[in-house]
């Protein structure tokens, strides 16, 4: 019974969103559909970009590295989000909590470098057409998705152990729904003066100098666009930016109020909620995007389901 006690004294408590109890039911529901639809939507864009020849190239290869980053995003945070939304229980392990901490922010540190890298794609596929196949080959293609995920990998490495090694002097109370770095910092009973300078620089680096770096690369396409002066080009830039774009200002936004001022109030009611739309809603919404705005991602699933519906009808016949 003490080893329990102490067990239940040494947890962190997630207290989420339990001072809006009227509210949890509801989003217990939404964030349910909200990630049975990622994985769906996630895992069915992995398979058709796998198993349909026409969508292997660069484009697609990091739209699958996309979707799966997306897919282990949501599965980090949403199943412990759902279980304290569901009763009183509000409870994670340090273990447990060090172990959200490492991997959500490992992964979505990688996706701010993967959407930087998938926006010098576009460049070059708009600004560079004749080259593309030379400049984006397959080999250099894998290297950069690596120096994304490696990149996350430091990042997290850097940020979550120091965070991690802040005295808390037995403050366990955090005033969120998963352990996230700016949450985990106010439960130091030090000054974090230095701790936010870091986490301002880190930000700078992974999420300010990518947004600018894609900001010059569609700066880029869209002169390349107004020099054809085509309805035509027009269409087929919008076709093919348009969705990578849509899904850059979903991700960066939020995640760029959250992290660029964590003195402010965003560990409360306006933080828990815009952290919320980028861990759950946009990886919801980005296979949606590029199926809905893409061409060939729904000719893919078109033939992926024929030939299914093909080999059910070969079955019943034999």
């Amino acid at each position: 019974m003490e080893q329990n006690n102490e067990t239940s004294e040494e947890s962190f408590i997630l207290l989420g969103f339990s001072d809006q109890p009227q509210i949890e039911v509801i989003l217990f529901v939404v964030v349910l559909i909200s990630y049975l639809l990622t994985l769906v939507g996630n895992t069915a864009i992995i398979m058709v970009s796998c198993l349909d020849a026409k969508l292997h190239t660069p484009m697609y290869f990091f739209l699958t590295n996309l979707s799966f980053l997306d897919l282990c995003f949501t599965t980090s945070i949403v199943p412990q989000l759902l279980w304290n939304l569901k009763g009183p229980d509000k409870t994670i392990t340090p273990t447990g909590c060090a172990i959200q901490l490492y991997v959500s922010l490992s992964l979505g540190s990688t996706e701010c470098v993967l959407l930087t890298i998938m926006a010098f794609d576009r460049y070059v596929a708009v600004c560079r057409p004749l080259n593309y196949t030379t400049v984006m080959p397959p080999s250099f293609c894998k290297a950069l998705a690596g120096i994304a995920w490696l990149s996350g990998v430091g990042n997290t490495l850097i940020q979550g152990t120091i965070t991690l090694r802040l005295p808390r002097c037995g403050h366990r109370h955090l005033h969120h729904f998963l352990c996230e770095v700016p949450a985990m910092i106010k439960l130091a009973c030090v000054d974090i003066q230095a701790n936010e300078v870091q986490l301002f620089v880190a930000t700078l680096v992974l999420l300010l100098f990518p947004m600018a770096l894609i900001l010059v690369s569609y700066g880029f396409i869209v002169q390349a666009v107004i020099k054809i002066k085509s309805a035509k080009a027009w269409r087929k830039a919008l076709g093919t930016c348009g969705s990578h774009l849509l899904v850059v200002a979903l991700f960066f936004g939020p995640s760029s109020a959250i992290y660029i001022q964590p003195k402010r109030s965003y560990g409360h009611s306006q933080g828990k909620f815009l952290t919320l739309f980028y861990t759950v809603v946009t990886p919801t919404l980005n296979p949606l995007i590029y199926t809905l705005r893409n061409k060939d991602v729904k000719g893919a699933l078109r033939r992926l389901l024929r030939r299914e519906q093909n080999s059910q009808w070969k079955n019943q016949e034999q």
